[in-house]
Parts: structure tokens; sequence; C-alpha cells
């Protein structure tokens, strides 16, 4: 596609005889903030390794800007990865970490010291230059590797699993980090995840894989309102299937409402929505948090089959760009 930064044609690869990607095929826009969701063995790690250029495909292409990338080297590719568990060099101090992608650049040694100290104040580590990297914390080792990543100025950052070895306060202050790198530098990230988390409260864009395949992809709240794969529905109902309450709640609907940074600083909608327009729903599920004031997540609501009250809930929720809601019939 003429306005896709990465494109990926029919990536297939196997290890040792077994079929990992049967078929890969994703455009990535420029500036975008997408996660590869799926469970372990679905494909995303080496989908993340062949664009980085640390795995070869056995066929299917990898385009960058257009340009065929399947043979240029990692160190060449305006890309470059954050990866789960840090790779810093413990024999370097945190500023030599950061400098090591602009040695090989053989950038002179006053620019190299700007572009740390630049890339030191952008992660909010500023003065930590000689600290020994074994001596931080896995939140600031994990700063100093998103550091070094983007010290070369690429044009895309991919993130393997960056917070799954943080604990949730850590967690949430990375994907802020991440998600400011995204916004106020353009940068296009391209994350992978398990955690359904991250993507609620982070990406815009979510492909889901499984079995080797992208099964579904799209915008989170269109994927996460009505998901259409198996895969996706087991992703966004972790508890089960939603036919269960279908059969549970006679004489009730069910909405799915799905929020991608709504406000969540007042009143919660759901008691607002009683008192505003007097439709009383009942959450069969959630799985919501709030993040600076805003709601991400997701709830089932159950609401009494009566006149109108379905349309006119629906309509309420809706009120607010950050909110979709759309019955739940069957799956």
């Amino acid at each position: 596609m003429a306005d896709s930064l990465i494109e990926l044609h029919d990536l297939k690869k196997e290890f040792d005889g077994t079929p990992v990607l049967r078929g890969i095929s994703l455009d990535i826009k420029s500036r975008e903030f997408v996660t590869l969701l799926g469970p372990s063995g679905c494909g995303k790690t080496t989908t993340l390794r062949i664009i980085g250029g640390f795995e070869q495909p056995d066929s299917g292409d990898v385009l960058f800007e257009g340009r065929r990338l399947n043979d240029v080297p990692p160190y060449r590719r305006e890309i470059n990865t954050v990866f789960q568990r840090y790779a810093l060099f413990p024999h370097l101090n945190v500023a030599e970490n950061i400098a090591f992608g602009l040695h090989i650049k053989k950038m002179n040694p006053a620019e190299i010291k700007l572009k740390t100290r630049e890339m030191l104040s952008l992660v909010g580590l500023s003065g930590f230059e000689a600290r020994d990297v074994t001596s931080l914390s896995g939140g600031q080792q994990q700063r100093v590797a998103i550091a070094r990543a983007l010290a070369t100025n690429p044009k895309v950052l991919l993130c393997d699993e960056a917070t799954s070895a943080l604990d949730p306060k850590t967690t949430n202050a990375i994907l802020e980090l991440i998600r400011e790198i995204n916004q106020k530098l353009g940068i296009t990230v391209i994350i992978i995840t398990h955690q359904m988390s991250v993507v609620e409260s982070t990406c815009r864009h979510v492909a889901i894989l499984e079995e080797g395949q992208v099964v579904e992809q799209g915008e989170v709240s269109a994927v996460f309102s009505h998901p259409k794969s198996e895969a996706a529905r087991r992703l966004v109902f972790p508890e089960g299937n939603p036919e269960s309450l279908l059969c549970s709640l006679p004489g009730s609907r069910l909405i799915r409402v799905v929020f991608n940074g709504a406000d969540a600083t007042g009143k919660p909608i759901i008691a607002r929505m009683a008192t505003e327009i007097g439709v009383e729903a009942n959450i069969a599920y959630a799985s919501t948090r709030s993040i600076e004031g805003r709601a991400y997540g997701s709830m089932l609501l159950s609401i009494e089959d009566k006149n109108d009250d379905l349309a006119r809930a629906i309509g309420y929720l809706t009120q607010d760009g950050d909110i979709t809601a759309q019955e739940v019939t069957q799956y």
C-alpha cells in the first residue's frame, strides 16, 4: 500500500520442520502505535524479529517505505528493538550503553556526548551517565534500553514484551514513556504482548495472531467492541464466552462497552446513565482501569429487555467519542 511504512507480505517461517508463521500479511502506517497480540507460540516474536532483521523468512517479503528489506542487516535498518530483558552491556556504564550504536555510526565524540544527554533527559534519567547499569532497577534499565534504541533516530521502535518483567506501577510508567515517544517524536511503535491491559491502555491498532496467521486486525475500539474471530473473542472475554451469560440472564439483553481513554474523573457512567435517562444496567463482566484520569478496558452490561432501553443506553454511552457500545447478540 502506498501510505504504508511497513508491509509484510505472506511471511512464512519454519523451525526444525515446524511451521511458526503460516502466511503473515500486515500493513503498518507511519506514526501508528500497534500491538501484535496473541497467546504464546502464535508467532508474535518471530514476526517482530523478521521486521527487525534478526530472522529471515523462508518466503514472503518485508517492505519498508516500499523497499524490500529481507536481506538488509539490522544495523542498516531504520528500526530498533527494545527487548524483554533489556539486553544491556553489563561492562559498560549507562552513557556507554546508550552511545553504543552511535560509535558504530562513527559520530564524533562531541555529538555522541550531546545525543547521549538528550536521550537521558528524554527517558527521565538525566545525571545517570556514569552509573553502572547493573545497579539500576528494572524500570531504569528498560529506560536505558529505550534511550539506546532511540539514539540512532529510528523511524520504528519494536518492543518485544518490553514490560512483562516489570511490576504494574513500573509497567504503566514505561508504557506512558513509549506512548509519549510515539506522539511527540512521531516514531512508529510496534509492541508484542499477551497482556490485554497493555493493549487497552496504550495501543490504537491491534493485529491478533493465532497459529502463525493474522486472524483479525483494526482499531482497538472496533476489534474489542465486536470481535469477529474466535481468537479475538477468547482474548476479549477471558472468563468465558458471553453465550453462557445470554443463557443465564433471561429477559435481559447484553451490551459490550469498550473504554478507550474516556474521561474517568467524574461520576461513573453507568450510575450517570441511571440518573439521567432512567436506564439501569447490571455489570455482568468488567475489566477496566483508570490511567491518569482516563478509563481503559471493557464491560459487559445486562439491561432489562423492555421498551427502548437498549437503544437509549447505547445512544447515551456512545456520546463520548472514546466509548463504543454494541449489543451482543450471538457468538
